[in-house]
């Protein structure tokens, strides 16, 4: 009675490896080309040709592993509802927000509302042509006009990317003849226009003006061209650099001098106008003022000012803003309301420094480390250790509050860090409510 049983089932386990057998070998003639490869085209490794080989997207999985096996819940991407502001709400949950650039609390501000819905109505959502053949509008000249009389210059260009900014600036008024000098902390932005223009590069210590000119010693009998490039206010330790001793250095070599003031412009200076402002100098000492529509002024995009022989240059000729499409009528009627509202409510400045002030002496009596930061807007907690600054990123925003931690590699390792964002609209409430959150969590 089993020896039929027996036999059938051979039989099947038969068919099975039979079936295998032609599945891998219709397999291989799937992958198999049609006609026998040249030798380099078979040599050619997946690594090269494969999206998921690719380095980037390797080291994205490995945090992902990592996040995983340590049971961290991942900090980035968080969608925020509505405006971003000194509150936001992160899946249905309402937060005390640290994580935008609105310092000044003017995104969402009903008169820079009003100004981007009558520009929708009188020119539509998109210029739809690049400035230079259909694109012009007055509301671009009049942007333009104002940042120019903002820092006292000759004229200013908006562009449609701070990002973009800096790399068309730099990598069009630069060559492989030219060298840049910038701070070592100097913005993503900043490199890659510097290796678009194929100049040599050399980085001096952070706000370090000794280490500056001593490679200006060294190197500016190489270059044509020298650009000196640092920041108003670096973004990730909320410091800024000795201007006047940046305009003595570049006078005495022969140099330019950019500034970004990304994060300057509505924070930095009695009345938010940056730091020529703070330290009381003449904004045409420097050579080339950069900066973003993005955070004080409540847009999108950047913008370059200085004199007119440079900022014609850059109209005419520079691939950034010469190939691009002009910057959106919302976006550019956003910012000129907000610029305005920048010059008639100095209080917002004082404000946000008052803020930034109170919330700066009350993380230093807690003993945390905040580098060397200013204390007025970008207020860094450093912690040492990725994983640490991940976990307590995680536990605030339980506890209502939300502050992105900066990791390894955007920072080393051992500078691991809470980087806290004030506004102009968070309360003592609001500061007080989050440091007894941080006072728990750690």
């Amino acid at each position: 009675m089993n020896k039929p049983h027996r036999r059938s089932l051979a039989a099947q386990v038969k068919e099975q490896l039979i079936q295998k057998g032609l599945e891998m070998r219709l397999k291989q003639m799937d992958a198999a080309p049609a006609t026998r490869p040249r030798q380099e085209d078979a040599a050619v490794p997946e690594a090269f040709t494969r999206f998921d080989q690719q380095p980037g997207f390797r080291q994205v999985r490995m945090m992902r592993e990592g996040a995983r096996r340590f049971g961290v819940e991942n900090p980035f991407f968080h969608v925020h509802a509505g405006t971003a502001a000194a509150h936001s709400e992160i899946a249905g949950h309402p937060v005390i927000n640290y994580g935008s650039y609105n310092y000044l609390g003017l995104s969402g501000h009903p008169r820079v509302n009003a100004a981007a819905k009558a520009a929708i109505d009188r020119y539509g959502t998109s210029v739809s042509a690049s400035r230079i053949v259909a694109g012009e509008r007055p509301l671009h000249r009049d942007l333009e006009q104002s940042i120019a009389e903002l820092y006292g210059v000759d004229d200013a260009l908006v562009m449609v990317s701070g990002h973009g900014t800096n790399i068309s600036l730099i990598g069009h008024l630069l060559g492989p003849k030219d060298i840049v000098l910038h701070d070592e902390y100097a913005h993503n932005s900043i490199l890659m226009g510097i290796q678009i223009a194929r100049a040599q590069r050399f980085s001096f210590r952070h706000n370090d003006m000794a280490d500056l000119e001593r490679l200006l010693q060294k190197h500016r009998h190489r270059a044509e061209r020298l650009l000196i490039a640092v920041e108003g206010i670096y973004s990730m330790d909320g410091d800024y650099p000795d201007l006047p001793s940046l305009i003595h250095l570049k006078k005495r070599y022969g140099a330019w001098l950019l500034i970004d003031e990304a994060h300057a412009l509505g924070v930095v200076g009695q009345r938010g106008l940056g730091i020529a402002e703070h330290f009381g100098i003449d904004p045409r000492e420097a050579d080339i003022w950069m900066g973003t529509l993005s955070k004080s002024l409540a847009a999108c995009g950047g913008y370059v000012a200085g004199e007119k022989a440079l900022i014609e240059n850059l109209r005419y000729l520079a691939p950034g803003f010469l190939y691009s499409v002009g910057m959106s009528p919302p976006v550019a009627a956003a910012a000129q309301a907000a610029l305005d509202l920048l010059k008639a409510e100095p209080e917002r400045v004082a404000t946000l420094q008052a803020r930034g002030a109170y919330f700066f002496d009350r993380i230093r009596a807690l003993g945390l480390d905040t580098r060397s930061s200013a204390g007025i807007a970008i207020i860094p907690v450093i912690f040492g250790s990725s994983l640490h600054a991940v976990h307590l990123s995680s536990e605030l925003l339980r506890r209502g509050v939300h502050v992105q931690p900066i990791i390894y590699p955007a920072v080393p390792e051992k500078q691991a860090r809470l980087r806290f964002f004030l506004s102009s609209t968070h309360s003592q409430a609001d500061i007080d409510i989050t440091l007894d959150a941080l006072r728990a969590c750690l």
